[in-house]
């Protein structure tokens, strides 16, 4: 078989850069080694018939935002795609009951957090219309590859109009931590407890640097279009993805796993399956997975030069990530008024909650108190689950990927550390238990849970390693024109003809098919 290009790895991005090199007319074979496309975009009834979970990934705010979706949208909703909204994207609740929602309405925030705190709402207005105001450069960075010549054209427009010192204090300005983003322009504790779990999934911590940008655009992009799931779930978007696919002559093979990437003449020409069949690439090879797999495990011995393999064995994997899902027989009665409809949910004791679970986490501790992300998408999208019943969506983004004991000093931890059944199960009853502390009646609603730890996600998708979903640590030295490696140019990796995308590239993680999109582009 050959193709003008193979894609290895069905997840947004390959899914991206697929659809697109094939609307221009590239041959294009997708290679899967699970049994489903999608990588982390993946639905399946995993507690009881007749409840749709989305097993990983849920909330698709950053890719109706994106330029892929700007270009594939029409296409995508012709086979199927279609999504499903709230009013109220987010919210928290503080363990005393206090609780503060999100809208998609500006007006309807600066009236409630002005209810908080005099002022408040105002800077937050402010914050909001910062971002407006830098959206070019914002989501210009964000969004686009680095190393080209529009993006140079972009940051020399800026220093002319901004006048460069005035641009250099802007990027400063973006460095800034969540906490002191937070503690400098609000003043309750409510609204900094709203957006501070936010960094979360971003990867980051709020005393990471770069993660106050993160909190103030995520918050602008909540707000501006809200948190969108998938009618019917996530699995449903592959769907679509994989019809515009092959309507262009596209091919998707899964359970098919890459044993190399075959090299000629200093060029990638293709690959070799276990099986031993070659799939023969005129154009091109693209890679959408970690330094690990690609540098490691799929090219041979030598394709890579030294300093590139080196860059891949340090580099370094973040947090990992738990989910628990839960099948009820009626929607969550919680004790704080306004949340029945709310998208996703923190759980959290606040700003100073978030930074000490993330450390404990960092640290190999099972936090004592996480923070709970609670999902409710029978709320936007009922056809998930029978009339009259709901699902819960939990994400834990503070689990170790190794872990080294309990900080609530509780829980027995294995002495090598790895995720058990048991462990599992454990630290899923401690969640639940914060959880039922908010919902009358929960113990009694409950149909069935199933939980995943750190382990299990890494078993369903090679890519998650150590459960990390965000495809390696986002600190700053390891984002931007960093990533993944400190010498690395856009998604080129050195060997003439093979191409490196995915969350470990810029521009990192999240379903945004941003270096999908970006990669696609470039290729003609």
């Amino acid at each position: 078989m050959a193709v003008d290009y193979v894609i290895v790895g069905s997840g947004i991005n390959g899914l991206t850069c697929a659809a697109l090199l094939a609307k221009k007319g590239k041959s294009v074979v997708v290679l899967e080694r699970e049994a489903v496309a999608g990588g982390c975009m993946r639905t399946e009834e995993i507690t009881v018939p007749g409840f749709r979970h989305d097993v990983m990934a849920a909330t698709f705010v950053l890719f109706v935002t994106s330029p892929a979706f700007a270009e594939l949208g029409s296409d995508l909703a012709r086979h199927g795609l279609d999504f499903a909204n709230s009013s109220h994207p987010t919210a928290v609740l503080l363990p005393d009951g206090r609780s503060l929602a999100l809208a998609t309405d500006r007006e309807e925030n600066v009236a409630r957090l002005d209810h908080l705190a005099p002022g408040e709402g105002d800077r937050y207005r402010r914050e909001m219309e910062a971002v407006e105001r830098d959206a070019g450069l914002l989501f210009g960075l964000l969004g686009s590859a680095l190393w080209t010549l529009p993006t140079a054209s972009l940051l020399l427009g800026e220093a002319r109009r901004r006048g460069p010192r005035a641009l250099l204090a802007r990027l400063g300005e973006a460095l800034r931590p969540g906490r002191a983003w937070l503690e400098n322009r609000f003043e309750s504790e409510l609204t900094r407890a709203l957006l501070a779990p936010w960094v979360l999934h971003a990867g980051l911590g709020p005393e990471s640097a770069f993660s106050g940008e993160m909190a103030r655009i995520i918050a602008f992009a909540l707000e501006a279009a809200g948190a969108p799931v998938v009618v019917g779930g996530a699995g449903r978007a592959v769907e679509a993805f994989e019809g515009l696919i092959r309507e262009h002559g596209g091919v998707i093979r899964t359970g098919t796993d890459v044993a190399e990437i075959c090299i000629s003449g200093r060029r990638a020409t293709g690959v070799r399956l276990t099986d031993g069949t070659i799939v023969e690439a005129r154009e091109g090879v693209v890679c959408s997975v970690t330094p690990t797999q690609l540098y490691e495990r799929l090219l041979p011995a030598g394709a890579a030069d030294a300093a590139t393999r080196d860059a891949a064995a340090a580099f370094r994997y973040g947090k990992g990530d738990m989910q628990i899902h839960y099948a009820l027989k009626h929607p969550p009665r919680w004790k704080a008024e306004g949340l029945g409809h709310v998208a996703l949910i923190h759980l959290t004791p606040g700003l100073d909650g978030v930074s000490k679970a993330v450390n404990e986490c960092e640290r190999g501790m099972l936090p004592e108190t996480p923070t709970i992300c609670v999902g409710q998408p029978h709320a936007l999208d009922p056809s998930r689950c029978p009339e009259g019943a709901a699902i819960l969506w939990l994400q834990l983004p503070e689990a170790p990927r190794q872990v080294r004991g309990d900080a609530a000093g509780a829980i027995a931890v294995p002495a090598d550390g790895r995720w058990t059944a048991d462990l599992r199960e454990a630290y899923a009853d401690r969640i639940e238990a914060i959880l039922a502390n908010h919902i009358d009646g929960f113990a009694e609603s409950v149909i069935a849970r199933k939980a995943y730890s750190p382990a299990d996600l890494e078993a369903m998708n090679i890519n998650l390693v150590g459960g990390d979903p965000y495809g390696g640590s986002a600190a700053l030295d390891q984002f931007f024109v960093w990533r993944p490696f400190a010498h690395s140019r856009n998604h080129a990796t050195g060997v003439k003809g093979l191409y490196h995308i995915g969350a470990s590239t810029h521009p990192g993680p999240g379903l945004a098919g941003g270096s999908g999109f970006a990669l696609a582009r470039q290729l003609r």
